[in-house]
């Protein structure tokens, strides 16, 4: 039972219409009563209902709104009691300090949050899940984190355990009743189950690349020989003007990037040195960082100047791309073209914004080609990750070794999965791991 009583603004400091100060715990309707004037009058105090009156900050008074939610029907699970103020740099910190005056405690990063996981309000990825929903820049980041605060991750996490536990069942029966020697069929039917709950945690698992892409956004490499419109084409896709565009070559030296959301995504361009043979010491490091960027790239844009011959240059460049997930953009396209190009290609202009957004569309059906999967959760918290591969892992091992051990040892071995498992949703996360996870969360959540 956790006995203090802890306070902390639930909203940003700086200047607002409105600052948020909560209070968890067994105290907090006492706390209120001596600091909301309003409480003293009202014997009956209604859960759930927002009051009007006025906030002792000690000196001084503000008009705001107490609202107090009774345990166990709150964020936490325990009594809260949530003040909304005036917003700025001083009222909220006035309540706080009014609060650790009567007996309240100043809460941790995350605390609120780690209270409501201990009280059974939600399970350690639901947890996660807050994190990322007050985290997400684009709306499929949004919508991964929406999967976990629903629970979605918890409900099959819990379906994979349950089958473990139908199993660890009938492998009890047998050995309670070994008389009936049905110890080989047993095992083939344990096999079987554990290579279907198998599949289910590679399909899910195969949701990582899609993860990350929406995580971290996709990397698209701009590259290509010198004088292109390599720089006008990042202008292009940002619509603003990033990179500085000259007739002179050599004027990209290092890579100059911007970003912008796209269907959800975050595409970050990187506009590279143009690639070439150079005595230049300064352009020479610029064209190694381009190579560098071109490697570590999800997609890599080659642009070729279409109004001009494609020269070797250009061709050592088509070299370079053909292991890459690319496109091979061919570029000036309200000029006359000097070549025929009979690869897979988008002609376009940068300068004049012609198919600029159909180049759009083309990369983001680059970067999500092959990554769709049967689960309709995706995975993209890296601990979840890790720890479905360590899962398979033991499955895969339990398999393979099913056949040669006695059914009691691999009773042992289902149950480890069953608690790797566990570590997902909290049921058995170790200690150091919850208070690692709940150290990121912010102060007041």
């Amino acid at each position: 039972m956790i006995e203090d009583t802890i306070v902390a603004q639930a909203t940003p400091n700086g200047k607002s219409g409105i600052s948020i100060v909560r209070i968890s715990g067994k105290k907090s309707l006492d706390i209120a009563r001596q600091i909301f004037l309003r409480f003293k009058d009202v014997s009956n105090i209604q859960p759930n209902y927002m009051y009007l009156g006025k906030i002792n900050l000690g000196d001084v008074e503000d008009k705001g709104f107490c609202v107090y939610f009774k345990a166990p029907n709150s964020f936490t699970g325990e009594d809260v009691v949530e003040f909304q103020c005036h917003g700025g740099l001083v009222v909220a910190q006035k309540i706080i300090e009014q609060v650790l005056s009567c007996g309240g405690r100043l809460a941790t990063a995350g605390e609120f949050s780690k209270r409501a996981f201990l009280n059974g309000k939600m399970s350690l990825d639901q947890a996660e899940g807050v994190v990322d929903t007050i985290n997400a820049e684009t709306e499929n980041q949004l919508k991964a984190s929406n999967e976990l605060t629903n629970g979605n991750l918890f409900k099959l996490v819990t379906s994979f355990q349950e089958k473990l536990t139908d199993i660890l069942s009938e492998i009890e029966v047998n050995l309670d009743y070994p008389e009936h020697d049905i110890e080989y069929e047993t095992k083939e039917s344990i096999k079987n189950r554990l290579q279907n709950l198998l599949v289910q945690v590679e399909e899910l698992l195969q949701t990582e690349q899609k993860g990350k892409l929406i995580n971290k956004g996709i990397s698209i490499a701009i590259v290509g020989k010198t004088n292109v419109g390599k720089s006008s084409l990042l202008n292009a896709l940002l619509n603003y003007e990033q990179a500085i565009v000259t007739d002179i070559e050599g004027t990209t030296r290092d890579v100059v990037s911007g970003s912008i959301e796209y269907k959800g995504f975050i595409f970050n361009f990187y506009d590279t040195a143009g690639i070439r043979e150079t005595e230049d010491k300064i352009e020479s490091i610029g064209i190694e960082k381009a190579k560098k960027i071109l490697e570590n790239s999800d997609i890599v844009l080659l642009v070729l100047d279409s109004s001009r011959d494609l020269t070797k240059q250009d061709k050592e460049n088509l070299e370079l791309i053909k292991n890459k997930k690319s496109i091979v953009v061919l570029n000036k396209s309200d000029l006359p073209a000097k070549f025929v190009y009979n690869g897979e290609s988008i002609k376009i202009s940068a300068k004049q914004k012609i198919n600029t957004e159909e180049l759009k569309q083309k990369i983001y059906d680059l970067s999500l080609d092959g990554l769709n999967s049967g689960s309709q959760i995706v995975l993209t918290n890296a601990r979840h990750i890790e720890v479905l591969k360590q899962a398979k892992q033991i499955i895969v091992n339990t398999i393979e070794s099913i056949s040669d051990l006695p059914l009691d040892c691999s009773a042992l071995d289902i149950k480890t999965i069953w608690e790797k498992l566990g570590e997902i949703t909290g049921n058995t996360a170790t200690e150091d791991i919850i208070d690692k996870i709940f150290s990121k969360f912010c102060l007041g959540k």
